[in-house]
């Protein structure tokens, strides 16, 4: 990649107006606390199937219960969804209670084989949302790229059993191409309807191809929030300044990555305002999880551009609302998806989170409920605070 676009990206991502993490040290920032968090047992089998790799969630209004996706690409057992219960108060969060699962199918009725079998339509899940007008299953994945591997991303959409209901169409800079389109492991993490349900937003993790760099602990990197009808009309595409990785790795040889992971409409009726959540991890650091605050309006619509050399590009604006480091947590694991839960008597909302933890015995799958009373509206980088959901 050529310096110049590297140049670019880190002066771009570094003139937004943002809260850097270490700007209240210790502490939780206004309007954000922890209610709490719950652990689900490792290695734990429910109705033949391994709980683990939870990488999405979303609360079902039509029975208040959630629907949780598991990032297995059919190792294990099929590529499926579950179902939950479990009480959110003002003053806790309660055990969690599986209720069902069932395997996303093809719209042949098969289930999605495993990568080993090279047929080319194995799939990586990584988020859902429940479709606010049907009631089905939204769910992003992942593709595959790797050496004599192609497999594009896709957003589907399974009725409430798994079957296959649809496919929405994705814009080209998102397929898998030769030298162009996402990284492998970088691709469609975050998924959210907005608008009243007329819009599908997504969120590539890392930067694509054509777009610079990955973050490192010295610059950050540029990736890209896709705006759709539901039906598939691309409307935008906005850029996402992550931020550098917030440590170096220890040794120096080991492993250092960020990339945002979930994305959330702030009101089911705004098209422009978001939480986002960045996930890093660092070799012998360990996680950094971060929420963010981010408005799309004033954004440039950089659909048809290349963010190699982002000279003129406007990204998104956005605001560090929690960093999970400040909020006293048991542990802090490797946080994917993100919800919101029932608001709370007085109008507190809750936020919910949940971490993959790879189907490893190192790692667990951590369930973080968070009270949310405040926010704060970005006007010409200008903070006024208002609350948040009315």
């Amino acid at each position: 990649m050529a310096l110049v676009g590297a140049a670019a990206v880190t002066a771009v991502a570094t003139s937004l107006l943002t809260v850097p993490a270490s700007a209240h040290p210790g502490h939780p920032r206004p309007g954000v606390r922890l209610i709490g968090e719950q652990r689900v047992p490792n290695g734990l089998v429910f109705q033949g199937t391994t709980v683990g790799g939870l990488s999405g969630i979303d609360r079902d209004p039509r029975t208040g219960g959630y629907v949780l996706i598991s990032d297995d690409r059919s190792d294990r057992q099929p590529a499926r969804f579950y179902t939950a219960r479990f009480d959110v108060t003002a003053h806790g969060l309660g055990p969690v209670t599986f209720t069902g699962t069932s395997p996303f199918r093809r719209p042949d009725g098969a289930t999605y084989p495993p990568l080993s079998t090279g047929d080319g339509t194995t799939v990586d899940p990584e988020d859902i949302r429940v479709d606010p007008w049907t009631g089905d299953y939204t769910w992003s994945q992942e593709g595959e790229r790797r050496p004599g591997v192609l497999i594009d991303p896709s957003i589907r959409t399974a009725r409430r059993d798994g079957t296959f209901a649809r496919e929405l169409p994705l814009p080209a800079n998102l397929r898998m191409t030769a030298d162009r389109g996402p990284r492998q492991n970088l691709v469609l993490e975050g998924l959210t309807y907005a608008a009243a349900g007329t819009l599908v937003v997504s969120t590539v993790e890392g930067p694509l191809l054509q777009d610079g760099p990955e973050a490192t602990p010295e610059h950050g990197a540029l990736s890209r929030i896709v705006v759709q009808t539901r039906e598939g009309r691309q409307l935008a595409q906005y850029a996402y300044p992550q931020e550098p990785v917030f440590a170096k790795p220890v040794p120096a040889t080991g492993f250092a990555t960020t990339g945002v992971t979930a994305i959330l409409a702030v009101d089911p009726l705004d098209p422009s305002r978001f939480l986002v959540l960045e996930r890093s991890f660092v070799t012998g650091v360990g996680n950094k999880v971060r929420v963010y605050l981010v408005e799309t309006a004033g954004a440039s619509n950089v659909a048809n551009r290349d963010l190699a050399d982002a000279t003129g590009v406007r990204p998104v604006r956005k605001r560090l609302v929690a960093d999970l480091a400040d909020l006293g947590l048991s542990t802090l694991d490797n946080i994917e998806g993100m919800t919101w839960g029932p608001t709370l008597r007085g109008g507190e909302r809750t936020l919910l989170l949940v971490s993959d933890d790879n189907f490893a015995a190192t790692q667990v799958t951590q369930l973080v409920a968070l009270g949310v009373r405040l926010e704060t509206r970005m006007r010409n980088g200008l903070d006024v605070a208002s609350r948040l959901g009315g």
